[in-house]
């Protein structure tokens, strides 16, 4: 599900392997928010929040240790867009009733949220990388038996 890459920082000459997501399980991500929120659903919007939270939360702390802060935020839109385009059809919104709602007095964006169930933020997690740990690993051929 992920790929390691080799490659080099700029400015210097020395290589190191990056682990970047693969396509497929972004598209496997897409295709199931995609029949979660599909247009002419009638699902309970909390319900629908309460598992996209669920697939969210499972796929991010999987994918979290992996080169993926900029995959992970276009994930994040593409999550927003949907949830809020089928709300409009849901609802019989436009998109001066979506700003209305979500928005506050200074116009800054709110979380989406439905019967006290907020959206996860795949961007929020904090992405750790893996550290070399080459010499520090305990060689069992090189221990000194004195």
């Amino acid at each position: 599900m992920t790929l390691p890459v080799a490659t080099s920082r700029r400015g210097s000459n020395k290589w190191y392997v990056y682990t970047f997501i693969a396509e497929r399980p972004i598209r496997q991500l897409k295709d199931k928010i995609r029949a979660l929120t599909n247009r002419s659903s009638q699902q309970d919007p909390g319900a629908v929040l309460r598992r996209i939270n669920q697939i969210l939360r499972g796929r991010v702390n999987y994918f979290k240790h992996a080169v993926c802060k900029t995959t992970l935020k276009v994930l994040d839109n593409f999550v927003w867009r949907r949830v809020t385009s089928w709300w409009m059809v849901l609802h019989r919104w436009r998109w001066r009733d979506v700003r209305r709602r979500f928005t506050d007095h200074a116009a800054r964006w709110k979380k989406l949220s439905a019967d006290g169930i907020e959206l996860f933020p795949m961007v929020s997690t904090a992405v750790t990388r893996y550290r070399y740990r080459g010499n520090t690993i305990p060689n069992p051929w090189i221990l000194n038996h004195a």
